[in-house]
């Protein structure tokens, strides 16, 4: 064999070699393990109860976020499914694992259907019909998000906020506790909060290829997403200072430590100045982004933990 043909062999190898392994790779990366910052919502409700430092409680929660993680999980694989052929039409989206070929729809819809399988199982499992109910309108909403929902103006903003509340309320039905009725109100503006601004950042910055990014996008006025998101802005941080001072939210279990509690008010207040001031510039639309990679928003929410820990469990 010459020096060429062995070459040639050889670059024949390289080339078909990485086919074999790309499809895991895909799948790792389909699952998109950066939005699973989302699921941390889980540990909410149980730290407010002040239950987290029972190890058998901690456990439960802890196994609420794995299930979470399978389920968010499997419906993003199913969504990449749905959505394959119009995201090869898309300039971002067309570099998605399914839509590039790097993952076989066949093996993404079997990966998708078992981890939703799956994450339902568990929860039962985990915490009998509570969680499992929970897990299983999530399940439900995510998956009519993607076939229907997503394409309806409003509804397709609270299908993807109750995606945040049933993760925040998944959490106390894993630990057995209440959750207070400034619980919910918080979790659900706050939600709406964030998908508002996810909106109007993407309106913003797409211009007039809004609508082939997002369909919807071209549905609403920048006018609307501004007074929306002022609206969600202003009940979050209401009620969050209610369920903070009201004799029955958080206060009721601080005893003498209720300046520590109080004391979270702040980088609320902070943060969510941010993210307007952020959203106003056009950037800041994506909250998986500003979890990771926001240095503000990280040390306001260390700040905010610990003032948060030191009033519970201190």
């Amino acid at each position: 064999m010459t020096a060429q043909g062995t070459a040639e062999g050889r670059a024949r190898s390289v080339a078909l070699d990485p086919p074999a392994t790309r499809p895991w790779a895909g799948l790792l990366r389909a699952v998109r393990p950066r939005q699973w910052t989302k699921n941390l919502l889980v540990f909410l409700a149980p730290a407010a109860a002040g239950v987290l430092d029972r190890p058998a409680t901690l456990l439960q929660v802890l196994g609420a976020f794995g299930v979470f993680c399978a389920a968010s999980a499997g419906t993003y694989l199913v969504n990449d499914v749905v959505d394959a052929p119009a995201d090869r039409r898309h300039p971002d989206k067309r570099h998605r694992p399914v839509a590039s070929g790097a993952l076989p729809s066949t093996l993404a819809a079997i990966a998708g259907a078992v981890l939703l399988v799956s994450s339902v199982a568990s929860a039962w499992l985990l915490a009998g019909w509570g969680l499992t109910l929970i897990v299983g309108a999530y399940v439900a909403t995510t998956i009519a998000y993607t076939v229907r929902l997503k394409r309806e103006p409003v509804i397709e903003m609270a299908a993807v906020a109750a995606g945040f509340v049933l993760r925040a309320t998944a959490g106390g039905a894993a630990a057995h506790v209440p959750l207070s009725n400034w619980f919910l109100v918080v979790t659900c503006f706050g939600a709406l909060f964030i998908v508002v601004g996810k909106r109007s950042a993407e309106h913003a910055t797409l211009g007039e290829t809004k609508g082939s990014h997002r369909q919807v996008l071209s549905d609403y006025s920048p006018s609307f997403l501004r007074s929306t998101l002022t609206l969600s802005a202003a009940v979050t941080l209401t009620a969050y200072f209610l369920w903070a001072f009201d004799s029955h939210g958080l206060s009721a279990r601080t005893g003498y430590r209720l300046v520590w509690i109080q004391l979270t008010v702040v980088p609320v207040i902070v943060g969510v100045l941010h993210v307007l001031y952020l959203l106003d510039a056009g950037r800041g639309g994506t909250p998986e982004d500003l979890a990771l990679k926001d240095r503000l928003l990280q040390v306001l929410g260390v700040l905010w933990v610990a003032f948060f820990a030191v009033g519970i469990y201190g």
